[in-house]
């Protein structure tokens, strides 16, 4: 071998040498990728087998049998891949783990709503700034927020001037009013209370959320007070005063409030919320949930609640389509407070918040409020969690 020879030898081996350093050193075309799930994302009418990747915090693709190049990769074969569950009636800003509890089931924003009122809200906001999700409070109109004797039996409680000071120091985080009506809650002054919500939230162009069921007031007197964005929750809570008639119709005040642009919310919750045959009346009616809520509390991780896909797992054993059960937690959820548009979708170009399900088949109890048990032949449990990108501890 001469020395031109030598030299080209030597040099070519010095370059192959260091590619394999130059390809270990390329970057992953993808953050992550959630790789052969089952993708329901009701904002697209999606429901197939995809891969869905993710950059920046970003979704950027959604498609089959894409490659792996991504610095991480979620095996979500045998899963449901569905946007990041939104929950617009917790209580999960009462304690300082609610969030992170609530984000290992799934959740990737919520409401708190009305846990506070004006004396104290700044409890339930200080944990919402901290909370690693999108969270936002409703105030209660109660300015002692809630209270076992009733938040508003004392009318001088519904104070709306403290309440407009209150979300004046807060408009970041408060999002709503919340006016809980019934008996037990505001007695007599169930009217009156509502009407102090709108009074309260007309001058700040927001929503008030009211807590229907059991109240002395009927329904239709409190209905005509509801403007569109409104939101009614607890939309199965039996009588009096609830829904439907006797005959089982729903009520045409109720049928005007949809029309008008009044949300019509779940909010299970463990007290006089959700009846079996209330659920069936309503249901076979036609008047579907426009969205589900938990009314999460730590107390109810352990009964009834349990969690968001457990709650979403009643529907399924009552009928409703699993992909209307998505779009009632996720596309629809993020319809109601501004705070959360453009999520609940697994679109391209979305923030990539996205909840993995295992929906199990077997025999499954599930309890009302009023301790009814009903089986289902499915439940829904939360697989993982992936929040602006990252993937996150879950509960499962």
């Amino acid at each position: 071998m001469n020395r031109r020879q030598f030299i080209r030898t030597a040099t070519a081996a010095a370059i192959y040498a260091r590619i394999p350093d130059a390809l270990a050193a390329a970057p992953a075309k993808y953050d992550l990728i959630i790789k052969g799930g089952r993708v329901i994302n009701p904002s697209r009418k999606l429901d197939a087998m995809r891969d869905v990747a993710i950059a920046n915090g970003r979704i950027v693709a959604v498609e089959a049998n894409m490659g792996a190049d991504a610095g991480e990769t979620i095996d979500a074969r045998g899963r449901l891949v569905v946007p990041g569950l939104i929950d617009i009636h917790t209580h999960a800003a009462r304690v300082n783990d609610g969030p992170a509890l609530c984000l290992a089931d799934g959740v990737t924003g919520f409401i708190d709503a009305g846990s506070q009122g004006a004396d104290r809200i700044g409890e339930t906001i200080a944990v919402a700034k901290s909370a690693p999700q999108l969270c936002r409070v409703l105030i209660n109109i109660g300015r002692a927020g809630i209270l076992p004797e009733g938040d508003t039996m004392d009318i001088s409680r519904a104070d709306v001037g403290a309440a407009r000071d209150a979300i004046g120091r807060n408009r970041d985080f408060i999002a709503g009013v919340k006016a809980r009506l019934s008996r037990d809650v505001a007695g007599a002054n169930d009217f009156e209370v509502l009407r102090r919500a709108q009074e309260v939230a007309s001058a700040f162009k927001l929503p008030v959320m009211i807590h229907m069921g059991q109240t002395i007031s009927p329904l239709p007197k409190l209905l005509a007070l509801l403007k569109p964005g409104d939101v009614v929750t607890h939309m199965f809570a039996p009588p009096p005063n609830s829904i439907i008639d006797d005959a089982g119709h729903i009520l045409p005040e109720v049928i005007a409030a949809r029309r008008r642009g009044v949300w019509f919310d779940l909010g299970n919750g463990r007290n006089g919320h959700l009846r079996w045959d209330m659920a069936d009346h309503i249901l076979a009616a036609g008047f579907l949930p426009d969205t589900f809520s938990t009314d999460w509390s730590p107390e109810g991780r352990a009964v009834q609640v349990i969690n968001f896909p457990n709650v979403m797992s009643k529907f399924l054993m009552l009928g409703m389509p699993l992909d209307q059960v998505v779009a009632c937690a996720t596309s629809t959820a993020s319809r109601v407070f501004p705070v959360f548009r453009g999520r609940g979708a697994l679109n391209v170009g979305a923030p990539a918040d996205v909840a993995v399900l295992e929906l199990r088949e077997g025999t499954f109890q599930f309890v009302d409020n009023f301790e009814n048990t009903r089986t289902g032949r499915q439940r829904l449990f939360p697989s993982g969690t992936v929040l602006g990108g990252k993937r996150v501890p879950t509960s499962a």
